[in-house]
């Protein structure tokens, strides 16, 4: 009799899903993924499932939120728009981070957690996981303010103890 599949069994499989469409990505747009190849990830369907218009805009974004992806329509093939802090504007490759984490939230939806964001996005820079996190958790401080440690992360945190907000 064959096993049945768990909820971790799936995890794994996302996770290692995600970790292997990031190094595609870094094959293939690295190994210094710049804005400029930001914007043709953008447009790549085999990594990108939807399209995707970047916002520099902080009226939609949550307190303690870098970037947040939102669904344009009732259907996802309709876009989202990511919209990102427009303190990013003036530090593109900061930017590039941020979008990054939040393709899996565009990708895969309310499957992905913090954990194969910060995979996907470590894999698509070359990076470590932990070094990832602590680059977005940096970008987040420098201009959101470190988070008091009783105060739990946002919603789309990194999964720390920063601000990040993804």
């Amino acid at each position: 009799m064959a096993r049945q599949l768990t909820a971790d069994d799936a995890r794994q499989s996302l996770t290692a899903h995600v970790a292997a469409k990031g190094v595609e990505v870094f094959l293939k747009y690295g190994p210094a993924l710049d804005w400029a190849a930001l914007q043709r990830l953008l447009l790549d369907r085999a990594y990108v499932r939807y399209p995707v218009e970047v916002i520099f805009d902080a009226a939609r974004l949550q307190p303690g939120e870098c970037a947040h992806p939102e669904q344009k329509a009732e259907a996802p093939e309709d876009g989202f728009a990511m919209y990102v802090h427009p303190v990013l504007m003036l530090e593109l490759e900061r930017a590039v981070q941020v979008v990054l984490y939040q393709l899996v939230a565009v990708n895969y939806g309310e499957f992905a957690s913090a954990d194969e964001a910060e995979t996907f996005g470590a894999a698509a820079l070359g990076l470590t996981r932990d070094e990832y996190y602590a680059q977005l958790c940096d970008i987040a401080d420098s201009f959101l303010g470190a988070a008091p440690a009783d105060v739990a992360p946002p919603p789309h945190a990194c999964g720390g103890g920063c601000t990040c907000g993804g």
